[in-house]
């Protein structure tokens, strides 16, 4: 029975919760769940054994933490625990038809930027999981409850690399719509499609009436079978205990209703039993897989937006080195911000999409573009376009870009298709294609509609979609080579009717050598996107452009009732081709001398604020910087952060970028003999048990770069160690995080043991599983709900 082939025809069930029925099997406080599969051995294949008779046709194995980072203080190897799950899942299957799938959870620390970790590091830890897993005769990897679509890239990689088992991914989302790090489903539908998985979809964090609304807007953006594992509603927590309140026949009620919609694949997680896998399991007997309305968008996207080629959309063109003296500098010097600035003035008057070249000769490419796409994405959430003719630095982006990129590009030599189109199927990018080959740019409208075909043949035969093909026909001088300007028109017509793909051009080129170049670009751009152009790839900052594509949309029906029209240009007088102040005032790139502090904060300049705070600490006290500029900074970040203009890569990006700031005023400090600025001494620790620091050292990075001294205690915080150092350092505010269920009444037990040892100061509580009801019930003072509250909460207690 092949598993590729069941689920096109079969609802497939997963069996239920793992840490639920160990609990009741007698996993204890802080016991590692992995050690849990050599010590009950025979409650393990029980388990398993109870799910396979409630009808799962699928058992997942125990070896959701069995990475390297987590098991390196246990006396087992990652080897040893994942072969011990996969033999304890057998011997529960035995004779009967049931899939194993290998369970592979979050690593448990951030990935680059937000944290230290590094892709490729990633890479390897999950490369380490998923060879003993196929070494050992799993039918399947499961890689779930991710909330970072990076570090759910890198696992998938890791898997495409060292097998070629089925592989099903899901993420874990909030009620917002998001998962923690800020990543949309439709980020991950088109990503995760793009990467080549088999099934993807959600499990854990909510129930299945709350994730109605996220299965509703992935069903719209993939064709692949979804999968959802919910939670047996949302939790409950009860003298400690998180409880789940929803029935198993409840639970059936909405997981059929999900089924309806057009999922395929179910199952369950947190509070789910046997008794819930047996009630959807035998809905599932009565019921056939929906056939969906098959989806054919062309989207590009990082993790926190999404753009789909559905109407004209701008590729800013600033980031290349062509023509751009000041700009080959920086690259030469390295000079990140300067291109970071490119980005954002690009964003700021409207570029849907930014093109990223870096190339020069006298440059490491690969090094600089795989620098400047971290960075930029870093601090924006615009797709890009990979610009290169270097096939390293292409793999090399590809490989770290978070999201689904375009790839410009390939063209009709077959050297061109054979090396680059694999690589953009690999990564699961969009393509550009060139009507040129080795014989150079045809000067004809057919033989570049002959080479069109044949890019768009060689991508569809490699098992690129037609959605994911852009064709760029080339706009060439119109100085030098007059007579072809009509016909690239004329090729891009055919393209975009008779090949049905999007079509791209460069439309600045048009003009080099002649007078007045705005006039021609702006009319030829009005011409190409009467022909059906797509993608033109212009400079956003020229006010005449952004005009004319603004006109177009409203007279191609895209601006429906001239909304944006009307909104752009209500207030506006335009002669003479002036645009709107706002665009006016962006004309040109920002100088250093222009950025304040607080922008180059907000905008993750780091090289800005380091030369900013020096030229400041000629002037200022070193605490009338922290309070007059830092703070107000910090506080517009987190004011974003909560409204959703920003996401959590953003928040952390700036909090770094304040860092250099404090660098420089400790150092003045020092020298100054003077004392050192402290806001209030605050401790962080995650509760014994519980092994997850994530969430507790985002909030360190945030109240560190607020001014305040945070000693951290780390993770499994024994009890004993929080209030001795409480008591020993005369703390004023302990800050407790849990994110295991098991350990929820480990938090409590600290502070029942703080208050008893008579600490005078205030305890705030956060993590994945508390309330604010279950931190008031607990008798802590405050709870955070994040790194934001965090703050707020510290500014009461030290103000």
């Amino acid at each position: 029975m092949a598993l590729r082939e069941y689920i096109k025809n079969n609802i497939l069930v997963f069996d239920g919760a793992m840490g639920t029925m160990l609990q009741k099997s007698g996993l204890k406080l802080g016991e590692n769940p992995e050690q849990f599969n050599f010590i009950h051995e025979e409650e393990l294949i029980k388990i398993h054994k109870k799910y396979i008779e409630s009808g799962a046709k699928v058992i997942t194995t125990n070896t959701f933490g069995a990475n390297e980072l987590k098991l390196k203080d246990k006396s087992i190897s990652v080897e040893e625990a994942i072969e011990q799950g996969i033999n304890l899942a057998k011997k529960a299957r035995e004779d009967k038809e049931c899939f194993i799938a290998l369970d592979i959870g979050p690593i448990g620390e951030l990935l680059e930027p937000m944290g230290t970790l590094s892709f490729e590091r990633a890479v390897e830890i999950f490369k380490r999981q998923i060879k003993v897993g196929a070494k050992f005769g799993v039918d399947l990897i499961l890689i779930e409850t991710m909330t970072d679509l990076y570090e759910m890239k890198a696992a998938i990689i890791a898997a495409k690399e060292n097998c070629d088992l089925p592989i099903f991914a899901t993420m874990s989302f909030e009620e917002n719509g998001r998962t923690f790090t800020g990543c949309l489903p439709e980020s991950m539908a088109v990503t995760l499609e793009g990467l080549g998985v088999d099934v993807l979809g959600v499990n854990c964090s909510l129930g299945p009436k709350e994730l109605k609304p996220i299965i509703k807007r992935i069903i719209k953006n993939t064709n692949l079978p979804i999968m959802v594992q919910p939670n047996a509603g949302l939790p409950k927590i009860i003298n400690g205990e998180t409880l789940y309140k929803i029935s198993p026949e409840e639970f059936c009620s909405y997981v059929e209703e999900l089924v309806d919609l057009g999922v395929s694949v179910i199952g369950g997680c947190c509070g789910t039993t046997p008794e819930f896998i047996k009630s959807i399991s035998n809905m599932a007997l009565n019921k056939t897989i929906v056939n969906r309305i098959p989806i054919c968008k062309s989207m590009v996207s990082t993790p926190s937006k999404v753009v789909e080629i559905d109407e004209v959309r701008i590729i800013g063109e600033r980031i290349n080195p062509t023509g751009k003296k000041e700009f080959k500098e920086a690259i030469l010097k390295k000079d990140i911000d300067y291109i970071l600035r490119q980005a954002i003035e690009q964003i700021e008057v409207g570029a849907d999409i930014l093109d990223i070249n870096v190339g020069l000769p006298q440059i490491n490419e690969a090094n600089m573009i795989e620098t400047t796409i971290k960075e930029i994405q870093s601090i924006v959430d615009t797709p890009l376009q990979i610009d290169s003719g270097n096939i390293e630095a292409i793999e090399r982006a590809l490989r770290i870009y978070n999201g689904k990129p375009i790839v410009n590009s390939v063209n009709g030599e077959d050297k061109s298709l054979e090396s680059i189109l694999p690589l953009v199927k690999k990564y699961g990018a969009a393509v550009v294609g060139l009507t040129l080959d080795s014989n150079g740019v045809p000067k004809s409208c057919d033989e570049r509609v002959e080479i069109a075909k044949k890019i768009v043949k060689k991508a569809l035969e490699i098992g690129i979609k037609k959605e994911d093909i852009y064709i760029d026909c080339l706009t060439l001088t119109v100085s030098a080579q007059q007579e072809e300007v009509m016909e690239t028109l004329k090729a891009l017509k055919i393209v975009k009717e008779k090949l049905g793909v999007k079509t791209v051009l460069g439309v600045s080129n048009i003009s080099f050598g002649l007078p007045n170049r705005e006039l021609i670009n702006e009319t030829f751009l009005a011409l190409a996107l009467g022909a059906g152009l797509d993608l033109p790839i212009i400079n956003p900052n020229k006010e005449g452009m952004l005009n004319i594509i603004n006109a177009f949309k409203l007279l191609n029906n895209n601006d429906k009732n001239a909304k944006k029209y009307i909104e752009t240009y209500k207030d506006k007088e335009i002669e003479n081709h002036v645009l709107s102040k706002k665009v006016e005032s962006k004309n040109s790139l920002k100088k250093d001398e222009d950025i304040t502090l607080e922008d180059a904060i907000l905008q993750g300049l780091k090289s800005n604020t380091r030369n900013l705070t020096k030229e400041l600490l000629k002037a200022k006290s070193e605490l009338e910087i922290v309070d007059e500029f830092l703070i107000p900074a910090l506080d517009k970040v987190g004011e974003k952060y909560e409204k959703e203009e920003i996401f959590l890569p953003q928040l952390i990006q700036s909090a770094e970028t304040v860092k250099e700031a404090f660098a420089l005023i400790k150092d003045s400090l020092s020298k100054n003999n003077r004392e050192k600025i402290s806001k209030g001494k605050i401790i962080l620790a995650t509760v014994k048990g519980d092994i997850h620091d994530i969430g507790k050292n985002i909030v360190k990075v945030v109240l560190e770069n607020y001014g305040y001294d945070i000693l951290d205690l780390g993770k499994d915080v024994p009890i004993e160690k929080v209030v001795k150092e409480a008591l020993d350092n005369n703390i004023e505010l302990v800050g407790l995080s849990a994110l295991m269920t098991t350990t929820i009444k480990s938090m409590e037990d600290t502070i029942i043991a703080l208050k008893k040892a008579d600490f005078k100061g205030k305890i705030m509580v956060g993590g994945a599983v508390v309330t604010e009801d279950y931190a008031n019930k607990i008798g802590a003072d405050f709870y955070a709900k994040d790194a934001k509250d965090s703050v707020e909460i510290a500014k009461v207690i030290f103000n």
